[in-house]
């Protein structure tokens, strides 16, 4: 089983160089791109009051995070969870930085970035010029948004475990034509290569083939 983990945090805001904390943070285990049943999940004191303007997104309140454990609490038990495999989430670069920034307080080692794979990369990749939120993504394939009231972590974990299925061609793969010329190299190096496998007729097929094809008068595949 190829290994990934899906990820998704909200926050006190958007730049953690600004002093804004992590107060969710959810993961879904990927095994070959679906769903394994595995997740984590936790909410987070952030040691600092919620702006209204964050709770008006995502629905927290100081009241709901008081009492809930600080990041350095589940940092040991986060990086367990995400082992060393890829990590995938949505405008990746921000989960990075505020997970950056969460474990140089604490005194973890930062994220390797080349094990960074970015959903709304792909999704520029595959539809260049169009709104390519996760909302915009999930109807665009038809998935069900009835649950989202607001940015919840794991439920958009979740939808984007839908989304990347789809980005990847994960219910029919190797019917995308992503070896063509100018496929984007994101989208390739998401998608896992498929290994053909030869099928070599037997003698009596060859020769019910051989007799179906004499009944043609001057096949173009015999010409010069």
């Amino acid at each position: 089983m190829t290994r990934s983990v899906l990820l998704d945090t909200e926050t006190t805001g958007l730049d953690p160089a600004l002093g804004h904390r992590v107060i969710e943070i959810a993961a879904i285990e990927l095994g070959n791109d679906l769903p394994t049943g595995k997740f984590f999940h936790r909410l987070l004191d952030p040691e600092r009051p919620v702006p209204a303007e964050a709770t008006a997104i995502h629905g927290f309140t100081d009241a709901d995070l008081a009492g809930k454990p600080r990041f350095s609490e589940v940092a040991q038990e986060l990086l367990a969870f995400l082992g060393s495999d890829p990590i995938i989430a949505h405008n990746a670069p921000f989960d990075f930085a505020f997970l950056d920034a969460e474990l140089a307080l604490c005194r973890h080692p930062t994220l390797d970035r080349q094990r960074m794979i970015d959903t709304l990369v792909l999704a520029k990749s595959l539809f260049p010029g169009m709104t390519n939120s996760l909302d915009a993504l999930c109807r665009r394939f038809a998935i069900d948004l009835s649950e989202r009231s607001s940015h919840n972590a794991l439920l958009d974990c979740r939808l984007l475990a839908a989304v990347y299925v789809e980005l990847t061609g994960g219910r029919q793969r190797g019917l995308a034509l992503e070896h063509a010329a100018g496929a984007p190299r994101a989208v390739l190096a998401a998608r896992r290569e498929r290994v053909p496998r030869r099928i070599v007729p037997a003698p009596d097929e060859a020769a019910r083939h051989a007799a179906f094809l004499a009944r043609f008068k001057a096949p173009l595949w015999q010409k010069d």
